[in-house]
């Protein structure tokens, strides 16, 4: 980016740029068959005509033209307004709509934060503290680890720093819709690989997708959301091996029974993996991911990305859930038998074919004709709410989160009063 220096301001004129147009463009790989979805945005330079620089101009004149169109990602409603739609207190509320840790984080974090002493001093732009906690955590050096405002911020920052406006990704639906809105906020084209009907990759259209679209990188959860199915190493290691940058979002790994590839940063510079405290320690409300990068890559991310991202409270807060793993440990432990048992008693509804699920949720086909959205709705008249999807690969399908027994029992109560 460069800088432009006037020095006479009164021989100012007016530059007008050549006007082009871009194309977003979102297309779909299933093997040999493609199918193309294309979404056409203006993109060209707003430049405003002589005779109209003293007209009055409206103030979305100023939004760059691919944000105009862009669609706001639709997040889950909050406890407050749950609680004022519903006519009901929040503890009355089963939420079981954002896969959160219903046990909350270890009590030190409580007492943590009930005794900050600098909440008026700035935070450490580089998260010392954390990233010394995460190194002794995870087993890979600090020098490896960034800290974010949630994962959230990490994605973004990385398509920042790896996209330029026209660059492309690729993404494997049906999974986390945050990278497609990433993608359409830093002006990417979305390059759509669709799962097979297990929900597992297609690799051979991948392969073909990077060959043909030449895309900077490629997306990935394991354990995958919505399904809780998890990427296997073969599998991993087959895309590492494409021209292709992959990021490995990891924010269930924690009930997957498998091992974090956190460290496998080492040896592949192309590999990105991201974890989160929002499930394993419950501070979704606070705020904190981090993940592991190649230290060729780190260094343009620590450049770019705001100085005071992670908060005071929320650097405290995740370092104080670290201070006791056990607890961590046991609430995961719980959370994995109680996934189980979700599992288990689903099955027994005559309406709802459930998926084997290696995270803290459980995605269900709503089958027998019964309405997916009318579903969701009569269940969350009950109190109870539930995850229930309006895009095309996931139609007809309801999430539920696991979570404390009293909880899956109210679930069942209203599952049992619908049959």
């Amino acid at each position: 980016m460069g800088v432009s220096n006037i020095f006479n301001p009164a021989s100012l004129c007016l530059l007008k740029s050549n006007v082009r147009q871009t194309q977003r463009r979102i297309r779909s790989f299933e093997g040999n068959q493609k199918g193309l979805i294309m979404a056409t945005f203006s993109s060209s330079p707003s430049t405003v005509p002589v005779e109209h620089v003293n007209q009055k101009l409206s103030g979305d004149s100023f939004i760059r033209p691919h944000l105009r169109k862009l669609s706001p990602y639709q997040p889950i409603l909050p406890f407050e307004v749950l609680s004022a739609k519903l006519g009901r207190k929040p503890e009355d509320i089963i939420k079981l709509d954002a896969n959160e840790n219903p046990y909350g984080p270890p009590p030190e974090v409580l007492e943590a934060l009930g005794s900050l002493k600098f909440p008026y001093i700035y935070p450490d732009p580089e998260s010392r503290q954390l990233r010394a906690a995460l190194a002794e955590d995870s087993g890979i050096e600090s020098d490896y680890i960034l800290v974010g405002c949630g994962c959230d911020e990490l994605i973004d920052l990385i398509m920042r720093c790896v996209l330029d406006p026209g660059d492309k990704i690729v993404d494997c639906p049906p999974t986390f819709t945050m990278y497609e809105f990433d993608a359409g906020v830093n002006g990417a084209q979305v390059i759509k690989v669709p799962r097979k009907p297990d929900f597992s990759l297609n690799i051979e259209a991948i392969a073909e997708a990077v060959e043909h679209e030449k895309p900077k990188c490629i997306f990935l959860t394991s354990p995958n959301n919505p399904d809780g199915s998890i990427i296997s190493d073969e599998v991993l290691l087959k895309i590492l091996d494409m021209p292709i940058l992959v990021v490995l979002d990891e924010a269930y790994i924690e009930f997957s029974g498998n091992e974090s590839r956190m460290q496998w940063v080492k040896k592949h510079d192309n590999l990105i993996v991201l974890r989160t405290f929002s499930k394993r320690a419950g501070l979704a409300g606070l705020r904190v991911g981090y993940g592991s990068f190649p230290l060729s890559i780190i260094e343009y991310l620590w450049r770019a990305k705001q100085p005071y991202n992670v908060s005071v409270a929320a650097e405290v807060a995740a370092c104080a859930a670290l201070q006791n793993p056990k607890y961590l440990e046991l609430v995961k432990d719980a959370l994995i038998q109680e996934r189980d048992r979700l599992f288990k008693l689903l099955k027994e509804i005559p309406f709802l074919n459930p998926y084997p699920s290696y995270s803290n949720f459980i995605l269900c086909e709503v089958t027998s004709g019964m309405d997916a959205k009318k579903l969701k709705d009569d269940l969350s008249k009950m109190g109870v709410m539930v995850r229930h999807y309006n895009n095309k690969e996931l139609k007809g399908y309801i999430r539920v989160t696991a979570g404390k027994p009293e909880q899956t029992d109210a679930l069942m109560e209203g599952l049992s009063r619908l049959s």
